[in-house]
């Protein structure tokens, strides 16, 4: 089942222009009938990445980069499927709609909850700038040191106290009650949620804004000091990093990310162009906010919690979540009594990069924090330490992690190696079917699929169609999300190109192939020879799988003689005729 509707995806693709999603993003320059531009995925002076005018795909004949927009968003934004189309449905004006029984909720569309949050963002920040109810809250503001220059950047606010405001203006905008409701703006009984306090946006990974986090001023205000939108479609808390579409494009470049544990802290640093800055969103840091940063393919961690008890008891179990994936943590050493927002006001923003540079590794930063309770110096005590780091450090992914974890532990404890059970752990001796690279899985089997959907969903020519036609069947297939995306390509009215057929592969496993297949690079000047050659290698795929299945059973010692016969015969007769692949 789809999830979109065909209308909605025909629309959507009719409406694309690809130069003016690459221009958002690249520095696009004419050049007749073409456009060109330095690559985004390499290193280069000369401009290799070419869109013809009026295509819809790009290609670079430097490094192979190929694909159309989604592609692109996906590749280039690090987006998934879903958001690509959501991103590019939102820019040409084309409202997705769901299919009937897609699995997805009913009820307002994203791209309402995200007009709806947008209008309120609009009128909270000229509540706040132009009204007097507002001045008393600039004066808090300012009072914490968040000049106008700021509060304009993130498009801080104020919800009046006068009920209603936001229902009669989203009514004369024809937003409806439901829509409201949904994106968490109004209460149950219809109530502005976030009366009377200072709304800070909180954005989705691209600067749409999706849920608003409010402080009050004033101790009479009905509620905590914060209060977060509650989870609605757009806004899930556990899936949400505060500051994230400010620091994003400079997260993925230089694959590292500075945690901290507020938003103002986050906001300041950013501000002040610390632009790899992010913060949880009002819950504690969980496994959901790490893979946001490990998709982006960070691979440093750096930690500026506050400054106190817990702060130190944060860095421990944020840091942890990092390292037991295989990715280096450094702690900041934050001031006893301070947070890198007050920080940064009393000495600014060289001395907090002084302190960055001086950050610290986890491993020791952990020893200290232990040590604060266990005393290395009592015989028990340090027994005690070694087990719970120990424990620690095995409970983590990576056997190499793991491994070097403990030898440092060791060093750092002034204990013999085999103590915390350096080398107690063998590795296998060998490898069967699958091996790792890089951490990652090598199947040989996806790997060749993945090469064959790669050619057939990039590819735009009738002949290269016809050659996978001629030679290609479901049962080559080995790997199960790779033969469902081969049958939904091969379905004559199944999906054309990468926007339905993405609409289709609704699993987020099969989502995160799709992915991988669009982002490798091809030669569309030897696309015909690349799709041949692993046509001919899954047919020999085959043909070498069926004799071994002869000679098996041949050697089982279950057949009959004349059985044994039958199968040689069969043998032999497969072994002479070699597959070749079939031309048009």
């Amino acid at each position: 089942m789809a999830l979109y509707t065909k209308e909605s995806l025909d629309l959507l693709r009719e409406r694309i222009d690809l130069r003016e999603v690459l221009s958002s993003h690249i520095d696009l320059k004419r050049a007749g009938a073409s456009y060109k531009a330095l690559c985004p995925f390499h290193e280069e002076k000369t401009p290799s990445f070419v869109m013809q005018s009026g295509d819809t795909h790009y290609h670079c004949f430097g490094c192979g980069a190929h694909g159309d927009a989604i592609a692109f968003l996906m590749n280039h934004q690090k987006m998934t499927f879903v958001d690509a189309v959501d991103s590019l449905g939102e820019r040409f004006g084309v409202v997705l709609k769901k299919e009937e029984g897609s699995g997805e909720p009913r009820g307002a569309s994203r791209i309402l909850l995200k007009e709806a949050l947008e209008l309120a963002t609009r009128l909270y920040h000229t509540l706040l700038l132009h009204t007097k109810e507002g001045h008393v809250a600039l004066e808090y503001l300012y009072r914490r040191g968040i000049d106008l220059d700021f509060i304009r950047a993130f498009r801080l606010g104020y919800a009046p106290s006068m009920p209603g405001t936001l229902l009669k203006l989203a009514k004369g905008e024809g937003i409806t009650e439901e829509v409201l409701l949904s994106s968490g703006l109004i209460s149950e009984r219809r109530r502005d949620f976030f009366s009377e306090r200072i709304t800070f946006p909180v954005t989705d990974p691209f600067g749409a804004v999706i849920a608003f986090s409010a402080r009050k001023i004033r101790e009479e205000t009905f509620g905590g000091k914060y209060i977060n939108t509650p989870e609605t479609p757009l806004f899930k808390k556990s899936h949400t990093l505060f500051g994230l579409s400010h620091s994003r494009s400079t997260i993925a470049k230089e694959r590292k990310a500075l945690i901290v544990e507020g938003q103002i802290d986050a906001l300041r640093l950013i501000h002040n162009g610390i632009n790899f800055t992010v913060a949880a969103q009002g819950t504690a840091f969980g496994d959901g906010h790490v893979k946001l940063l490990t998709d982006l393919g960070v691979s440093r961690v750096l930690l500026a919690t506050d400054g106190d008890k817990a702060g130190k008891s944060a860095a421990v179990k944020i840091g942890h979540l990092f390292q037991k994936k295989g990715i280096d943590v450094s702690i900041v050493p934050i001031p006893k009594g301070s947070d890198p927002d007050s920080l940064i006001q009393r000495q600014g923003k060289e001395a907090f990069l002084a302190l960055i540079d001086k950050a610290e590794e986890y491993l020791p930063f952990l020893v200290r924090y232990h040590s604060e309770n266990l005393d290395p110096s009592v015989p028990a005590q340090k027994n005690e330490l070694i087990n719970v780091l120990s424990k620690q450090i095995r409970s983590w992914e990576e056997p190499v992690m793991i491994h070097e974890s403990l030898r440092k532990i060791a060093q750092l404890t002034s204990v013999p190696e085999s103590v915390v059970g350096v080398g107690a752990t063998p590795q296998p001796a060998f490898l069967k079917r699958f091996g790792r690279v890089d951490k990652q899985e090598v199947d040989p089997d996806r790997i060749l699929e993945t090469d064959l959907l790669r050619w057939l969903i990039l590819q735009g020519e009738e002949r290269l169609g016809k050659i996978v036609e001629l030679n290609v069947a479901p049962d080559l297939f080995r790997h199960p999300i790779c033969k469902r995306i081969f049958e939904c390509l091969s379905n004559e009215e199944g999906p054309s190109d990468l926007i339905a057929l993405g609409s289709v592969l609704e699993k987020e496993d099969e989502q995160k192939l799709l992915s991988e297949i669009v982002q490798k690079k091809v030669n569309i000047d030897k696309a015909e020879e690349g799709l041949v050659e692993v046509i001919h290698r899954l047919l020999i795929r085959k043909w070498m799988e069926e004799r071994e299945a002869i000679k098996a059973k041949i050697q089982s010692g279950t057949c009959s003689d004349e059985e044994v016969l039958r199968l040689a015969k069969a043998f032999d007769e497969i072994k002479k005729s070699q597959p070749t692949v079939v031309m048009p």
